[in-house]
C-alpha cells in the first residue's frame, strides 16, 4: 500500500478509540473520577471562587509592582485585579492570604512533554499552569489536555502536539490504524506523502501544533545533534501541511544550517537551537519566529553519568546561553520551555532563572514564562497576566522575583483556575 493511495484517517468512532487508549496510557480517565475531582476541588470545568490577598502584585506586561494588592477570581477567571482600595471583597469568599508574598500569574512552559495524569499534576504544582506539548508517542498529551478542560486543577491548560513527525516514528505507528501503513516504508517518513500523512492523521485526532525535527538528537550518546534528518524541501512540506490545517510548527534543532533551513520553511518556533547563527537570528526577528531555547534540558546533560551527554551539557550550554543573549538583544521573541520528559518534570522556575543567567533581566526573563509564552501559544488575552477577563491562574512566591527569580522554582502556593492546590 502506498501513503498517497491511502484512504484519508478514518471516522469518528476511530478517533475516539485512539483517544480512549491515549487516555489509559495517560492514566487520565482514572483521574477524572468524581471522587478524584472532588479530593482536589476540581470536579467542575467552570473553575472556582477565590480571592487572593494581601501580596505584592506584579504585571510581567508593564512592569508594574502593586502592593497590598487583591486578585479576585470567580468561575474561574479573574473579576478584579489591583490595589485593595480600588476592589470590593465579595462577601464570604474563599480567602488565600499571601501577606508578605508575591502574587504572580500562572507560569507557561512552552515545550514540555506530558504523558501522564502524575506529570500534569506536578507540573501545576510547580507553578506551570499552562504549557504546549513538546509531542507524545501515543496522543497522551491530548488526553492530558482533556483532562485539563474538564479537571483544570489536575493540569496545566494544554496545546497538544500529538505524535512526532520523524523520519522514524517506532512503536509510536502502533498508536493509531491510520499510521500503521508508514511501517512499510523503507526510508520512513520522507516523501511528502508520508510527510503529509503524518499530519493529517494528527489533525484528525485533533492535534493544537505540529511538532517536527531537523536534527538528530542531543540526549541520545549514538546520535550526532548536528546531523540533518529533513531538508529545506521536508520542512516546507510539513509547514504548508501543517498550515493547511490551521497549525503552526515547533521543530527541535541544533545545527545553524538546519535552524536556517527550519526558519526559513515557515516554522513558528525554533527549540533548543544550539548553534544558531547571525543570518538566522535575523530571520527570525523579520519573521516573528519563536526561539524556545529550552536552557534546563541543555543543563541538564552536565549532569548526566553518560561522558557523551555530559560533555555536551558543558559545551553547549554557554553556547546556548550566548544564543539567547543575542536573540534577546535582536528582538526575536523568546519563550521558556522545560523539555521535561521521562517522569521528571522540571519547575519552569529553573528556565526563568537560567534566561536570567543568559543575561536577561528579571523582569523580561519572567516573561519568557508569561506574556511571551503566552504568545506563542495563543493566548495572550487569556494568560500571562491578571488582569480583569484573564484566567484565574496564580503563581504565589516567598520573595521578590524582581531581585532573586531563584523564588520561583518552588512556589509557596498556585492557584488554577480559582482553584488553590
Amino acid at each position: 500500500m502506498c501513503v498517497e493511495a491511502a484512504p484519508p484517517p478514518s471516522s469518528r468512532m476511530t478517533r475516539r478509540g485512539v483517544l480512549a487508549a491515549a487516555a489509559a496510557l495517560a492514566g487520565t480517565a482514572a483521574a477524572v473520577t468524581p471522587a478524584a475531582a472532588a479530593s482536589t476541588g476540581g470536579g467542575s470545568p467552570r473553575g472556582g471562587d477565590l480571592v487572593v490577598e494581601g501580596g505584592t502584585l506584579l504585571d510581567p506586561a508593564t512592569g508594574e509592582v502593586t502592593e497590598d494588592a487583591v486578585v479576585v477570581i470567580e468561575n474561574g477567571t479573574v473579576r478584579a485585579a489591583g490595589a485593595r482600595r480600588d476592589i470590593t471583597v465579595p462577601s464570604g469568599a474563599q480567602v488565600v492570604e499571601a501577606h508578605g508574598k508575591w502574587i504572580l500569574p500562572g507560569l507557561v512552559d512552552a515545550h514540555i512533554h506530558l504523558n501522564t495524569a502524575t506529570e500534569a499534576r506536578d507540573a501545576v504544582r510547580q507553578g506551570a499552569t499552562s504549557a504546549r506539548s513538546g509531542s507524545t508517542n501515543f496522543y497522551q498529551d491530548i488526553a492530558v489536555r482533556e483532562l485539563a478542560r474538564q479537571a483544570p486543577a489536575l493540569a496545566p491548560r494544554l496545546k497538544a502536539a500529538g505524535v512526532f513527525v520523524t523520519p522514524d516514528l517506532g512503536d509510536t505507528v502502533l498508536a493509531d490504524p491510520d499510521l500503521t501503513g508508514l511501517a512499510r516504508l523503507k526510508d520512513g517518513v520522507r516523501s511528502a506523502e508520508a510527510l503529509r500523512r503524518v499530519i493529517e492523521v494528527n489533525l484528525a485526532r485533533g492535534a493544537d501544533v505540529i511538532k517536527t525535527r531537523v536534527n538528530e538528537r542531543a540526549g541520545l550518546p549514538e546520535q550526532d545533534p548536528l546531523a540533518q534528518v529533513y531538508s529545506y524541501e521536508q520542512l516546507r512540506e510539513i509547514v504548508t501541511a501543517a498550515r493547511r490545517g490551521g497549525k503552526g510548527v515547533l521543530c527541535h534543532s541544533y545545527a545553524e544550517q538546519g535552524c536556517h533551513d527550519a526558519v526559513t520553511a515557515g516554522i513558528r518556533s525554533l527549540e533548543h537551537g544550539v548553534f544558531v547563527g547571525e543570518r538566522t537570528l535575523a530571520e527570525m526577528r523579520r519573521r516573528g519566529t519563536y526561539f524556545t531555547p529550552t536552557l534546563s534540558a541543555i543543563a541538564g546533560l552536565a549532569e548526566s553519568s553518560d561522558p557523551v551527554l555530559a560533555e555536551r551539557g558543558r559545551t553547549y550550554l554557554p553556547v546556548l546561553k550566548r544564543a539567547v543573549l543575542a536573540a534577546h538583544e535582536r528582538g526575536v521573541p523568546l519563550a521558556a520551555g522545560t523539555d521535561s520528559s521521562g517522569g521528571r518534570v522540571k519547575p519552569i522556575g529553573r528556565e526563568i532563572e537560567l534566561m536570567h543567567s543568559a543575561g536577561l533581566s528579571p523582569l523580561d526573563a519572567i516573561r519568557t514564562a508569561t506574556t511571551g509564552a503566552a504568545r506563542l501559544l495563543g493566548l495572550e488575552r487569556t494568560v500571562g497576566r491578571l488582569a480583569r477577563g484573564f484566567a484565574g491562574d496564580v503563581v504565589i512566591a516567598d520573595g521578590d522575583p524582581l531581585a532573586d527569580v531563584t523564588v520561583l522554582k518552588q512556589p509557596v502556593r498556585v492557584v488554577r483556575a480559582g482553584i488553590a492546590l
